[in-house]
């Protein structure tokens, strides 16, 4: 069974779980958010932006699969903004947001959003080495993974803030962590090791610390989804997270609708 699930996983699965800084919101002081109404609002990023997960895709999006349950789309609904682009992408790394996303951008533009990274470190890797694995072996992938979090990942992070900045220099830009995906001692009964489901966890915290960060270094503000989705992780009896999704495998490991509604959307108007 352990193979079986492998197999099937999408490159696309972002495992990038959890934000270590709790509550961190860090921007430039001077740089305050305009009032919806006025804004020219872009969404940059990943699966997790995309919307995989949530359902109801956009049919025209192809494999970025883009949801209308994705939070930027409930957030444009909600704020009524003067123009909105959805350039977000399933599967997407910090080179595709450079190469893809980034049209819509000018220097009109207020307001960006955007979660990427996880892809880059390989965290889909790390839950197929964990998953099929022996526990030893996945303690050490978790290592190599952190590993790329100190040496490459924050360089990528600084190639793709620049980019965004060289285009729309006066836009807030909120860059977004992901969720703890793991209640450790909860209701799950097989699969991982609470031993291995902490280590992801932790790796989850050291790349979303590390995303903080650099967002912080280029001016920009950051928001934690972790207290969010605190209660709602996989093995908490109401996840906010889909586990192996057999019906579409694709969609393991990303928000539900109600992860992007209860989880991303609060944490992204407190911010934006």
């Amino acid at each position: 069974m352990r193979l079986s699930r492998i197999v099937a996983f999408s490159s696309s699965l972002l495992l990038g779980a959890a934000l270590a800084l709790t509550g961190a919101s860090t921007a430039q002081a001077d740089q305050q958010a305009p009032s919806a109404q006025a804004v020219d609002y872009v969404a940059l990023g990943d699966s997790y932006s995309s919307g995989v997960g949530a359902g109801n895709y956009d049919s025209a999006s192809g494999g970025c699969k883009r949801s209308t349950r994705a939070y930027p789309v409930l957030w444009a609904a909600a704020n009524s903004p003067s123009s909105f682009a959805f350039t977000a992408c399933s599967g997407a790394r910090t080179g595709d947001v450079k190469a893809n996303q980034l049209g819509p951008l000018n220097a009109g533009t207020d307001l960006v959003s955007i979660s990427i990274g996880g892809n880059d470190a390989g965290f889909a890797d790390v839950m197929t080495t964990c998953v099929l694995q022996s526990e030893s072996t996945c303690l050490g992938r978790i290592a190599q993974a952190r590993s790329y979090v100190d040496s490459t990942l924050p360089g990528n992070l600084d190639s793709v803030y620049s980019a965004i900045k060289a285009k729309a220099p006066a836009a807030r830009v909120v860059v977004l962590g992901y969720p703890r995906f793991y209640k450790i001692g909860g209701s799950c009964v097989a699969g991982l090791s609470d031993r291995e489901r902490s280590a992801i966890n932790d790796a989850s915290d050291y790349l979303n610390a590390a995303t903080a960060k650099r967002a912080a270094d280029h001016g920009y503000a950051y928001a934690s989804v972790t207290q969010a989705f605190a209660g709602h992780e996989i093995c908490s009896g109401s996840a906010w997270l889909h586990s192996v999704n057999w019906l579409n495998i694709g969609e393991s490991y990303h928000p539900t609708a109600a992860g992007q509604s209860g989880g991303y959307l609060p944490t992204f108007s407190s911010a934006a």
